[in-house]
């Protein structure tokens, strides 16, 4: 039974990644774009949060988890608040020592989906 339990997760993982591409792909092309607008990177992390958020919600939701419960979308928008700061905060101290905006979030992107997957998979679709 274990093994049957291991390798749903480990399916659920797969699906997360391909899912979380799409959604990476969506989330860093408004960050990119806004940074090239000149807006400053927490502002340009806060809308690409905002916007990538949303558009996640269903994604994540139904293709990862096998849920369709609007109910959790509460849940699901206090995750990214937390990821939010914890990007905001990383890149403070990434910047330090790569300057470039672009490359400072692209470098933070495969941390930022690993906490993503664990804290909606424990707070949010714990029971998918």
């Amino acid at each position: 039974m274990s093994k049957l339990i291991s390798k749903s997760l480990e399916l659920q993982f797969i699906r997360f990644l391909l899912v979380g591409l799409l959604n990476t792909v969506f989330g860093y092309s408004v960050y990119a774009i806004l940074i090239w607008a000149g807006f400053s990177y927490p502002l340009a992390i806060l809308f690409g949060t905002i916007l990538g958020a949303l558009f996640n919600y269903k994604t994540i939701g139904a293709l990862v988890f096998r849920s369709k419960n609007n109910k959790l979308l509460y849940r699901f928008l206090m995750v990214y608040a937390v990821i939010y700061l914890v990007n905001i905060i990383s890149i403070k101290f990434l910047k330090i020592l790569i300057p470039n905006d672009y490359i400072s979030q692209a470098l933070l992107l495969p941390f930022i989906a690993l906490l993503s997957y664990s804290l909606n998979r424990k707070f949010v679709f714990k029971k998918c």
